[in-house]
């Protein structure tokens, strides 16, 4: 049986560019791999299955939308292989219901959010004046389990009718009606991030939640806006989802709380900035590749040692 050391798994057609790029970084540190589009996954699937071919660790970015590579992760993961990320803590990440409950426990600043039963199992909507009151207006509307570019999201809810409406567009799905947060200004910008956690590192940008422009937050910038806060809420946030690799929303309320607004994205957008204007830096792509190699190698060591 041949054995290689990781396998590429990407779908979507805009990951040519990160996929490319990761792939640079394991052939400098010797790791053996294979790319594939997910549309070429039905032989590779097929070898596996005959034990012709087998592979340490995945990185998979196809799974959650692609059979064959459902099919290939599911039965590589049964015989050992890791999985970056793991499908089982991506469908725990990617719940924002249970997600905002175990910030809460754990510590972490959230903004007030009412849960909301899913529509099949509770029709009516029972809300209290207060609550409806202490949401505020406007307030976000967004299912817990639909995720991906604010599918499902309503930004600018006004009351009762808009939640009775939209709760029926995914009507086995919790869904969620948050305050919304409004960021300071700061250094000329709205203050607030999206940061990437990468394998035990945190890369910080600033990230506009109207423009959807990124920015790479300088060391000058995380020093003199304590952004060292925003890394501690980071790690907090993967002691909580177990994810090696995903990004979140955290902005800086008007009473200078870091508050966590969008709070696992488990398949981050890595296209970059050089060729689309709301992509994620060049040299903030290039370092999270570095360091998913540096993980994976981290991995693949590790199933050796389980292997000999």
């Amino acid at each position: 049986m041949e054995t290689i050391d990781c396998a590429v798994i990407y779908e979507w057609e805009y990951d040519d560019d990160f996929v490319s790029i990761l792939s640079n970084k394991l052939s400098a540190m010797n790791i053996t791999h294979r790319v594939f589009h997910a549309g070429e996954l039905k032989g590779t699937l097929d070898k596996v299955k005959e034990r012709e071919l087998n592979f340490r660790c995945v990185l998979d970015r196809a799974s959650d939308v692609d059979e064959n590579a459902e099919a290939l992760v599911t039965m590589l993961r049964r015989r050992g292989t890791r999985i970056v990320n793991d499908p089982v803590e991506i469908r725990h990440a990617s719940d924002k219901a249970s997600m905002h409950l175990e910030f809460i426990t754990a510590g972490i600043y959230v903004p007030y959010t009412i849960i909301i039963s899913p529509y099949s199992t509770q029709r009516e909507v029972k809300l209290s004046i207060g609550e409806l009151a202490r949401l505020g207006r406007p307030f976000i509307i967004k299912p817990a389990n639909t995720t991906g570019g604010g599918i499902g999201v309503v930004t600018g809810a006004e009351g009762l009718q808009e939640v009775i409406e939209t709760r029926q567009h995914n009507k086995d799905d919790k869904y969620l009606l948050q305050k919304k947060v409004e960021p300071i200004q700061t250094n000329g910008r709205r203050a607030w991030f999206r940061p990437f956690y990468v394998f035990g590192k945190v890369l910080i940008c600033w990230w506009d939640d109207q423009t959807h422009l990124y920015y790479e937050a300088t060391e000058d910038e995380i020093s003199r806006f304590a952004l060292s806060e925003v890394d501690k809420i980071v790690r907090r946030i993967h002691d909580v989802c177990k994810l090696e690799f995903f990004s979140t929303e955290i902005a800086l309320s008007e009473d200078r709380q870091f508050i966590v607004i969008d709070y696992v994205n488990e398949m981050c957008d890595m296209r970059i900035k050089s060729k689309h204007y709301d992509g994620v830096p060049d040299t903030v792509v290039e370092e999270i590749a570095a360091r998913l190699a540096v993980g994976v190698r981290e991995l693949i060591e590790q199933r050796k040692q389980i292997s000999a």
